[in-house]
């Protein structure tokens, strides 16, 4: 149903999940906070209002108490508290720096990152370190999880990972529950087959880690890629 013939109350969650969140106006976010609108108003109707009281400045907005909120007519304490609520997050995400993604520029900086998943495991496990272009890290998950001798990844899955955290670079790793830091057969023939996919997709797999409880095995340093 196109949305112009939705409900207004509607129409922000479906331009939301349409469009996205930048797509909505200052009272569409603050309809969807609320949730409902009163007899008179709806919900869209309502947030205009109450932005316009405050010359639609949400720092203006951010110094009603619940109690001046409340004199609005639809708005009850519980409106109030989520709309006061969702201010408050929002100062304090402002407050908070972001945090810097750990750069990964050789072995040792993705032993760091995997250690602890990883040495002490009795089964094997496949994990990924995902990277943008400066080396800084995206993502990093576990892939698959296997037997005492061999868990081999799904090459789909590690890429469609990538994608979606738009990554450049890969490093896959796994543990040798064994302690033997030498790679198998099927070590050697993954590496490869994920060297050759990720030529055709742009996606460089910059090392291959082998992780035993005390130590590892890099297949860049081997000179093994």
């Amino acid at each position: 149903m196109p949305i112009k013939l939705l409900a207004e109350d509607d129409r922000p969650r479906e331009k939301f999940l349409l469009k996205g969140k930048s797509s909505l106006s200052d009272s569409e976010l603050l309809a969807i906070i609320m949730g409902s609108g009163s007899r008179d108003e709806t919900a869209v109707e309502l947030a205009r209002t109450i932005l316009s009281s405050v010359n639609n400045n949400w720092h203006q907005l951010s110094l009603l108490s619940s109690k001046e909120l409340m004199k609005f007519k639809g708005i009850g304490e519980a409106k109030a508290i989520s709309i006061i609520s969702a201010l408050e997050i929002g100062r304090r995400k402002a407050d908070q720096e972001i945090p810097e993604n750990p750069v990964v520029i050789n072995s040792d900086n993705a032993y760091i990152l995997l250690k602890n998943q990883l040495s002490d495991l009795r089964t094997e496990e496949f994990w990924g370190i995902f990277l943008n272009q400066s080396n800084k890290v995206n993502h990093i998950a576990q892939l698959t999880q296997g037997g005492i001798s061999q868990s081999i990844v799904d090459v789909r899955i590690l890429f469609k990972t990538a994608l979606d955290h738009f990554s450049t670079g890969i490093i896959i790793a796994h543990n040798h529950p064994s302690g033997s830091l030498k790679p198998s057969r099927e070590d050697l023939n993954i590496t490869k087959k994920i060297k050759e996919a990720g030529k055709t997709l742009s996606i460089q797999l910059l090392d291959h880690i082998i992780v035993t409880q005390d130590s590892y095995f890099s297949f860049s340093d081997a000179g093994l890629l």
